[in-house]
């Protein structure tokens, strides 16, 4: 619709962005189009631009678009004042208080887990990473979301970073998924920088699917790794009780 008081570039380009909004998977550029009736010419010259400004990702290999990165930036900043980012931040806060370390938040971005937000309890710690940082497969969030890979997207994403892990044992990998999915936990030993490890839990919905994954980082030598540790296991009945935001059920002991 346009009007002597609107922009009618703009309102194509938002009609390009509802478009892959709402389709479930990544959309072709003829699934673009014919959705959009657009012309090729102009569509073309939507899409770049849109790509350019991270609005819209393009996969490389088979030229598929998506949302892109820019709104997870947008969607970051709403969420801080969405109910249930509200009832979660309550939880993120009392781990890195209990902890005395830094808690962060990963979700899936595109093409693999990104930090979305990071709550500091020791702010002369660094990490190695920051809000929009990529999450590496070694790191305990990143053990998280291949335990809970569930298309070929995440596939895809486990598979590539196979390769850039020298004498990847699978057998052994699998295996460890295998236990992050009994326990809801994971440790990572100094997945991004020297001395500074991390261990990982799980936010799951009604359906036992992820929606996302925290880490608890700190020095390595402050860091539990062993699973039945007090403050482990208090952090793990923390995530349950987070996840029952979602609707997830917890399984009867």
């Amino acid at each position: 619709m346009s009007s002597n008081t609107t922009i009618g570039s703009l309102t194509l380009g938002i009609q390009i962005i509802d478009a892959v909004a709402q389709s479930d998977i990544p959309l072709k550029f003829s699934d673009i189009q014919e959705i959009t009736g657009i012309s090729k010419s102009n569509l073309y010259k939507y899409l770049n631009t849109l790509t350019q400004l991270d609005l819209l990702y393009r996969e490389q290999k088979r030229g598929y678009f998506s949302l892109g990165y820019k709104f997870l930036e947008y969607g970051s900043s709403a969420l801080q004042n969405a109910d249930f980012v509200g009832r979660l931040t309550p939880y993120f806060k009392e781990i890195s208080k209990i902890t005395s370390m830094t808690t962060l938040l990963a979700t899936w971005v595109n093409d693999g887990p990104i930090i979305t937000n990071i709550w500091n309890s020791n702010y002369g710690l660094n990490i190695g990473a920051q809000v929009g940082t990529k999450l590496p497969l070694s790191s305990a969030s990143g053990k998280i979301f291949a335990a809970y890979a569930n298309s070929l997207e995440f596939t895809n994403w486990i598979e590539k970073e196979q390769q850039t892990i020298e004498q990847f044992d699978i057998a052994k990998f699998q295996h460890e998924l295998k236990q992050i999915r009994k326990d809801h936990f994971t440790y990572a030993h100094e997945p991004l920088v020297r001395h500074v490890s991390s261990i990982g839990f799980p936010i799951l919905n009604y359906k036992n699917e992820l929606v996302g994954a925290f880490s608890v980082v700190g020095f390595s030598e402050d860091v539990p790794s062993n699973f039945d540790a007090d403050i482990i296991q208090q952090i793990i009945s923390m995530s349950k009780e987070m996840s029952t935001i979602y609707g997830y059920k917890k399984k009867e002991e």
